[in-house]
């Protein structure tokens, strides 16, 4: 397949690059491709003559794009023919546009097989071979991603496997995406998606690596290091102290200042957790999940973290662009 240089006649007397053109160029440089064709070939479909009907980098490349700007399936396909730059990233000509079909197909197969996880794992190993992550300590968290809760579809109900929660004073319905972060880098290395009325403490031991040396989370986890699961674990459990536990003493005292002060601390070690959510929400747009079931959406949650940690880590990895890369 020819290289994507984002060169060509359309685009080499303009002026101005869009924001677009610019994440493309960009992500084209630290997405490990070798590392992920090498995951997904041995499960990709081979047509006559051995040959599929689309490269796999094409349809990588058009996978990525989808979860990057939000692309449903139809939606995906129309980008193409309209937009010379998804083309062009994607390697693919208007004579041979992948439908939606195909496009189904595709994420379909990563579902099957269970790629997803294996994604993450590649670039992280990517990552760690760069250096960015330590893995000495874990800081966990978890958001709610909304699910439609109108039952104004065609199967007249809601997701059944999406469940309601209460957060403040506000009910969400959704989903909740459990991340485990390294406490150095930031990096996601572990995501488990629930139905939103989980409770987060009781998913700690699905996010742990079992390498680090403290377990960083907010008040939410209290209680956390009495659980069955992590006996014998040796950890230094950080958990954000309640506010009535530092309150009671007085604000004018110098014990709760002393208390304020490690609260304090502890905050801006957890800070880190929130970087990854604001990527995928924020960067990615992800703010609803996309399809129906838990099994779906988790494989895009998964994806969506591990393409956020080559996003954090971009700045890092485009100084060292002129390595080899996987």
């Amino acid at each position: 397949m020819k290289q994507m240089t984002f060169v060509d006649a359309e685009y080499a007397g303009r002026r101005k690059q869009t924001r677009k053109e610019l994440f493309l160029i960009e992500m084209d440089q630290v997405v490990p491709w070798k590392g992920l064709l090498a995951l997904i070939e041995p499960h990709y479909p081979k047509g006559e003559g051995g040959h599929s009907a689309y490269p796999l980098m094409a349809m990588l490349r058009v996978h990525l794009m989808q979860n990057w700007f939000g692309y449903s399936d139809p939606a995906m396909e129309e980008a193409l023919y309209e937009t010379t730059i998804l083309r062009q990233f994607a390697g693919l000509s208007l004579e041979r546009i992948p439908d939606e079909t195909t496009i189904l197909n595709f994420r379909r197969l990563l579902e099957r097989h269970e790629l997803a996880a294996g994604i993450l794992g590649v670039i992280n190993g990517y990552l760690g071979d760069k250096g960015l992550s330590l893995r000495q300590g874990t800081i966990v968290d978890a958001t709610l991603i909304h699910a439609p809760s109108s039952t104004k579809n065609k199967d007249a109900k809601r997701d059944p496997e999406m469940r309601q929660t209460k957060k403040g004073n506000q009910y969400y319905f959704g989903a909740k995406a459990h991340i485990g972060v390294d406490v150095e880098s930031g990096l996601v290395h572990h995501v488990h998606v629930t139905a939103a009325n989980v409770a987060d403490v009781t998913k700690v031991d699905k996010l742990l690596h079992g390498e680090e040396n403290m377990v960083s989370a907010d008040a939410g986890y209290t209680g956390v290091e009495k659980r069955s699961e992590h006996e014998g674990r040796q950890v230094i459990w950080q958990i954000a102290a309640r506010h009535s536990t530092y309150e009671k003493h007085g604000k004018h005292t110098i014990l709760y200042k002393t208390l304020r002060k490690i609260e304090k601390a502890k905050a801006q070690t957890r800070s880190k957790v929130e970087h990854p959510f604001r990527v995928i929400k924020r960067q990615f747009g992800y703010t609803k999940v996309r399809f129906h079931g838990l099994v779906k959406n988790t494989v895009q949650m998964i994806t969506l973290f591990a393409l956020s940690n080559l996003w954090m880590a971009r700045r890092q990895l485009l100084a060292t662009a002129g390595e080899v890369r996987p």
